[in-house]
């Protein structure tokens, strides 16, 4: 096929058909899934020749190795619990630990708004030598830029890690079967809300901080324990519980069930939920991963996880099931259940 037979083939592909872009396009639900599946994977992939993934697995003179980047553009850039220089390690090596990878390197691009004061810049940099240092990283590299004053929210960063594959564990949304249980690590909505509330844009008091940290010893736990029963591993940020857990039903083609009594969650951010109509399935967490792990091992995945230092709140919090086919349902404790979609819209802009 000449080139530009291919080059057609690609445009003929393309199926995203709105008008402008959107914040909504951003926010990890419904409209990201179309942006990236309707015009970045048709023009710069051919085509989705597996599910998407956190990071992807690339193999180079018989090396295996995990790959993932990512973009932080969170306000404000300090919040309880962390901060834009943290989010941006921790959430670089979560995206490899749930792939199954352990991450190694990572190079880091700054954005910088004119007239950012140095002191903040040196705070994040500190921040980030700090968390690559307890994440076990090496930071090897990167660019920066400097935009007009008012062209960015004082910095952005951009990070690309390179992990090693962990041996024993190979994740797979193809994989999964009816009767596996699916584990969740801690708490939800810590993230979304705490960051919601630090814009101080609502009348609001709350004493709840970020749930920003490295899952990688949480994952090598549970890998540790029952590598070969992992079939799927995903860190819920943008979008929430419900939207990973959607993907992976449409993925998988079977029904997720959450039994939601099981589900942990802190007051602070349930009374929020209920006074701004948000559902905790939806908001960002930074600091929490979701498992599914076959019924023979999920015990002692969980076991291993409230073991392991910061896995105590662990759960089973659901199984895989026939029905409802492709999609999530959730259940309660009084017998009534709940059709949940992906996040649609933007409830929280800028949260990570």
């Amino acid at each position: 096929m000449s080139a530009e037979a291919k080059t057609d083939a690609r445009t003929a592909a393309v199926r995203f058909r709105d008008p402008q872009i959107e914040m909504a396009h951003g926010a990890g639900g419904k409209a990201s899934r179309r942006l990236v599946e309707g015009l970045f994977a048709p023009l710069l992939f051919g085509s989705l020749r597996s599910p998407l993934n956190d990071a992807a697995h690339v193999s180079i003179n018989g090396s295996h190795l995990a790959v993932t980047t990512d973009s932080f553009v969170v306000k404000p850039l300090m919040f309880p619990g962390g901060s834009i220089g943290e989010l941006a390690i921790n959430g670089t090596v979560n995206d490899l630990a749930v792939s199954g990878a352990m991450a190694e390197f990572m190079v880091v691009t700054f954005v910088l708004e004119a007239g950012l004061p140095t002191e903040i810049l040196q705070t994040q940099i500190q921040a980030m030598a700090d968390a690559a240092q307890k994440a076990g990283v090496r930071i090897v590299g990167g660019d920066t830029k400097v935009v007009e004053h008012g062209k960015a929210d004082g910095m952005y960063i951009s990070t690309t890690g390179i992990g090693e594959l962990l041996r024993g564990v190979e994740i797979d949304p193809n994989s999964v079967r009816c009767g596996d249980a699916i584990l969740l690590s801690g708490p939800i909505g810590d993230h979304g809300i705490t960051i919601l509330l630090a814009r101080g844009e609502l009348d609001l008091e709350s004493d709840l901080r970020s749930d920003t940290r490295s899952v990688l010893p949480l994952v090598e736990a549970v890998v540790a324990a029952a590598g070969p029963g992992i079939r799927w591993m995903r860190d819920p940020t943008r979008g929430g519980v419900a939207t990973s857990l959607n993907e992976l039903a449409r993925d998988c083609g079977k029904g997720i069930v959450l039994f939601e009594d099981e589900i942990p969650l802190h007051d602070g951010v349930r009374g929020a939920c209920e006074l701004l109509g948000l559902d905790p399935l939806h908001i960002a967490n930074e600091g929490q991963f979701l498992a599914v792990v076959s019924p023979d091992l999920a015990d002692a995945a969980l076991q291993a996880l409230r073991n392991a230092s910061g896995g105590a709140e662990a759960r089973i919090v659901g199984e895989v099931r026939e029905q409802p086919a492709g999609a999530v349902l959730v259940t309660t404790l009084y017998g009534g259940s709940r059709i949940v979609d992906m996040l649609v819209g933007d409830p929280l802009p800028r949260i990570c």
